[in-house]
């Protein structure tokens, strides 16, 4: 028997206004040809003053929970994976564990862009492995909108806002079900590429997103098929075992770049951007769920998760539903 964090449930929850690119195209000067033909996106949720990262974050929980079949009272350890956090501090975790009314846990925050997720999913792991709670929440929670330059349209337009949520689960099994393997990285002399211009240490502001599209576009489709080989290989695993994979969600270009560096089929890869944008942290989780619930991923299936963002940091983990 082998001790493993197994997926137990997903959730996920959206802001309730749905923005599309035409009414998008009536406040900044692009329009919905331009928009789908550079990054397949075609619908984001845009969050209203009273919808912030924790209270998606909690909502996107809730559903997790449910298809967990536990209760708040069972979670040991909540993770947070964000950029865009209710405060500077507390961390949004513990706001995430209030709205739920689970008693005393742990609860922080990871802060690695839109590998956040996958850089929290790894620590979850490694800490229900070794004991240290028996049920994770493991959260992407992201209020993009906030943090955007309306007037910039290259950035504008590419995010949404948005929360996926998983709960772990720490199990003895004798097969190869759950978190196989996980691979993470970073490049921080790649930080200029794509960042937010402000921060409490050094303007005392909220900031911006800064990109450099193409910089980012070549160096994702490069790392993220590497990693994905990376991770594969580390449990003896090939292309061809994967039944899906659930890439971050930035730009379909990216994604159907990867997955033919890799030889994958276009209908083994989860695509949501077209009706999410890229939600950051939120944006694997978010997916993930969308092909639970909709009946593609199947329990016994070998899904592979991916992201790239920010930093640079990557990272990809393999695990059998």
């Amino acid at each position: 028997m082998t001790r493993r964090a197994v997926l137990a449930g997903t959730g996920s929850a959206l802001p309730r206004t749905r923005v599309s690119n035409a009414e998008l195209a009536e406040r900044v000067d692009t329009s919905d040809e331009w928009i789908v033909e550079r990054t397949g996106i075609r619908f984001r949720h845009i969050a209203e003053p009273d919808e912030t990262t924790a209270t998606l974050g909690a909502d996107a929980a809730r559903e997790a929970l449910k298809a967990a079949g536990l209760s708040p009272a069972d979670i040991g350890l909540i993770i947070v994976a964000t950029a865009t956090p209710d405060n500077t501090f507390p961390a949004t975790a513990t706001k995430v564990q209030a709205l739920l009314g689970a008693p005393d846990c742990i609860a922080f925050d990871v802060a690695a862009v839109c590998s956040g997720f996958l850089y929290a999913v790894s620590v979850a792991d490694s800490m229900l492995r070794t004991g240290a709670a028996e049920h994770a929440l493991v959260i992407g929670s992201e209020t993009f909108s906030r943090i955007l330059d309306w007037e910039d349209r290259t950035t504008c337009v590419l995010f949404g806002d948005g929360a996926g949520a998983v709960v772990l689960s720490a199990k003895d099994v004798a097969d190869d079900q759950g978190i196989l393997a996980t691979r993470l990285h970073a490049e921080g002399q790649y930080c200029d590429m794509l960042y937010v211009d402000g921060g409490p240490s050094t303007t005392g502001t909220v900031g911006h997103v800064r990109m450099q599209g193409r910089e980012v576009f070549r160096h994702a489709v490069t790392n993220l098929a590497n990693v994905l080989g990376e991770v594969l290989a580390d449990v003896g695993l090939k292309a061809e075992d994967i039944d899906w994979v659930v890439p971050h969600q930035a730009n379909k270009r990216i994604i159907d770049a990867t997955a033919k560096k890799l030889g994958l089929p276009a209908d083994h890869v989860v695509l949501t951007v077209d009706q999410h944008a890229n939600t950051s942290a939120a944006s694997v989780p978010l997916a993930l769920d969308l092909a639970v619930r909709d009946g593609r991923i199947k329990r016994g299936d070998l899904v592979v998760l991916e992201a790239m963002g920010g930093g640079f940091t990557w990272g990809a983990a393999v695990l059998r539903v």
